[in-house]
């Protein structure tokens, strides 16, 4: 027995060990990569991301936007040892790597970025933030109705770009003392990637099951996987004529919850044994799955209005996991325009599925909704938008720079 409480202490002294050792690599420990302070690197924008890996997606979905573009330059800003060596083989952009404040301070003076644009409200951006010549852009990393995709952080930057109405209606209703100005419309960019389909050319229906995670709490859990999941995939390989794909977010595989991960490996067992040609796709980009899905089921997330923009014509079912109609039209608006799966109708999902692909009502509340939250839907529109956007933010800014200097320098 002795032994067996020596080895469990020594098995919590080794997970502190490694938990201190991450937290002195993240505080510092690791010297900077990527550049000399003597032979600094310039850009118009710093792209900044101080998370570990398990957060890349955030990111990783912007990259394509910033790689094509060649008018503005961009260099990505890390602060984690990990993430960099794992990001410089996923981007063209060069990447450095800044755990230590007072050197990211002293890149930031001498690399010249009149811009440093954030993909998240990570704690760290606050260190950025300190820097006073450079306008400071949050762009988030997805429209979604997610309670998280509005923070009172929101204050902190010079502008915050989201993708269409429905999100300035949402900053309203969460901030208080936030002025609206800040916000600026420029619907989302990634949707204008020419993204390659993982899928085989098929002439079956394709039902796809793109569920979120958990969450870090409960107010951030939107998740159906461990509330209806396995009962979606079964009624939905029963659909005659289909292929199930089955794309779960990244972090739903390595999730917290238990039953979590155990209805997830149901599924993926549900999946296999059903065989060809149905899939799962744990890896693919899920935006080259969704203009081929004639019927998605998803839970509130960025995958439902994804699917909202590249596949109008396609019906959803929305997930529910509180079961409560009211408030998810109030968190949700596009729950106006789909059918909703929760405990009240996942025994008779499977009737949702056929009636939603052989009669669907929904079509014109669709269409309604898309400009909600997208507005302008032109292919194109959004990346326009966008770099538009961020040259003028520049432009104006730098003036206003200037404007202030010209000032102190004719002060007595």
């Amino acid at each position: 027995m002795g032994g067996q409480k020596t080895g469990k202490l020594g098995v919590v002294a080794q997970r502190a060990a490694r938990s201190l050792s991450r937290r002195l690599r993240d505080f510092g420990e690791v010297e900077p990569d990527g550049f000399d302070l003597e032979n600094i690197p310039t850009a118009d924008i710093a792209l900044y991301f101080a998370d570990q890996p398990a957060k890349l997606y955030q990111l990783t979905q912007w990259l394509p936007v910033f790689e094509n573009h060649t008018e503005l330059r961009t260099i990505v800003v890390v602060r984690n040892l990990e993430t960099y060596n794992e990001l410089r083989t996923q981007t063209t952009l060069q990447v450095l790597l800044v755990p230590r404040y007072e050197i990211l301070m002293a890149l930031y003076d001498r690399a010249d970025f009149h811009a440093v644009i954030y993909v998240n409200n990570g704690w760290t951006n606050f260190q950025s933030l300190s820097f006073q010549q450079a306008v400071h852009l949050h762009v988030n990393h997805g429209e979604s109705d997610k309670i998280c995709m509005v923070s009172n952080q929101a204050k902190a930057y010079d502008k915050v770009y989201v993708a269409g109405q429905a999100a300035i209606d949402r900053h309203a209703a969460a901030i208080a003392w936030f002025d609206p100005s800040h916000l600026v419309s420029v619907g989302r960019p990634q949707l204008d990637l020419k993204i390659a389909s993982p899928l085989p050319e098929s002439e079956l229906t394709t039902i796809t099951y793109a569920p979120t995670w958990e969450g870090e709490d409960d107010v951030n859990n939107y998740t159906s996987v461990d509330l209806y999941g396995p009962q979606i995939v079964q009624a939905a390989l029963a659909i005659p004529h289909s292929r199930v794909v089955y794309k779960p977010h990244p972090r739903v595989i390595d999730g917290v919850d238990p039953l979590v991960r155990a209805n997830h490996k149901r599924i993926v067992s549900l999946i296999s044994a059903a065989g060809a040609p149905h899939l799962y796709l744990p890896t693919a980009n899920i935006l080259g799955i969704l203009p081929d899905t004639n019927l998605l089921i998803a839970d509130v997330s960025s995958v439902t209005l994804d699917h909202l923009y590249l596949a109008p014509l396609a019906p959803i079912l929305l997930t529910d996991r509180r079961s409560h109609p009211a408030q998810l039209l109030a968190d949700s608006p596009m729950s106006a325009a789909c059918a909703v799966v929760d405990q009240h109708s996942i025994s008779r999902v499977g009737a949702l599925m056929r009636t939603s692909l052989d009669i669907d009502t929904h079509r014109e509340d669709r269409a309604r909704m898309r400009t909600y939250y997208f507005g302008d839907t032109a292919k194109g529109s959004s990346t326009d938008a966008f770099w538009s956007a961020i040259s003028a933010e520049i432009t104006a800014h730098d003036a206003a720079l200037q404007l202030i200097q010209r000032v102190r320098h004719v002060q007595p």
